[in-house]
């Protein structure tokens, strides 16, 4: 007996065969161009946004922060402008405390080649004095942990948001100051970019008064790194779990 399908019905599984061959409907179109890309990398990090702004400036813009109040008065980070601060940030590099970690004792240029590095960048980290009151107290670097060569040593994510800190004054040593302000300024970061799950620091392992101002402030000891120029402790403070430590 010569049966014959419908041509009706030869048409239709002549259609689908295409579609499952690689020719994508128009429906699948859309439902592909729907999946924020953000979604698929950061499903797991509940409380960021899932599609990253067209026009990212990489730190959101430190300059326009603004100030925060914390425990021991108003603080803000203010970008630093070299004609005014140099002078002041060397001065600190070159305390024998701060030197043995910075590493940018020594002439003026010394640590005004490090800052310019900086200015002339992308973006990605940016210098700031740290002022308290009117005071410029501390020396800052926020900066794009992702895009670092420390994302080469763990496992890093989009937005992740590095920091470093030096306290100038000695009298400002030694008194929970550094732990304070790091929280403070740890939670401005998460405010401030709000595509940012994890802020994330790199201490020497043998500063151990900097890796417990991290701890006090809210940070969780997550590995230890070996960085080309220091083994380091990675202190990470997530978003998730900021407001329970």
């Amino acid at each position: 007996m010569d049966l014959r399908l419908p041509e009706k019905l030869l048409a239709l599984i002549a259609d689908e065969s295409s579609d499952s061959h690689g020719t994508r409907r128009p429906d699948q179109d859309t439902a592909q161009r729907s999946v924020p890309i953000a979604a698929t990398r950061e499903a797991s990090v509940p409380s960021v946004p899932s599609v990253v702004p067209a026009e990212d400036e990489l730190l959101d813009r430190v300059a326009d922060w603004g100030p925060t109040d914390t425990p021991v008065g108003v603080f803000q980070l203010v970008p630093v402008r070299v004609e005014r601060d140099l002078p002041l940030i060397s001065r600190w590099m070159n305390d024998p405390a701060v030197a043995a970690f910075w590493r940018l004792s020594g002439p003026q240029n010394v640590t005004e080649d490090h800052v310019l590095t900086q200015l002339a960048g992308d973006g990605r980290s940016v210098p700031c004095i740290g002022v308290l009151d009117g005071t410029p107290m501390s020396y800052w670097e926020i900066y794009r942990a992702d895009l670092d060569p420390l994302a080469r040593h763990y496992p890093a994510r989009p937005h992740d948001t590095g920091l470093h800190l030096l306290v100038g004054a000695v009298a400002d040593r030694g008194r929970g100051l550094g732990g304070l302000l790091l929280r403070s300024v740890a939670d401005l970061v998460l405010v401030r970019r709000p595509f940012c799950a994890r802020v994330v620091a790199e201490p020497d392992i043998r500063n151990t008064p900097s890796i417990a101002a991290f701890l006090t402030a809210g940070f969780r000891f997550s590995a230890e790194v070996d960085l080309p120029d220091k083994r380091a402790a990675l202190m990470v403070r997530d978003r998730s779990l900021r407001h329970l430590l």
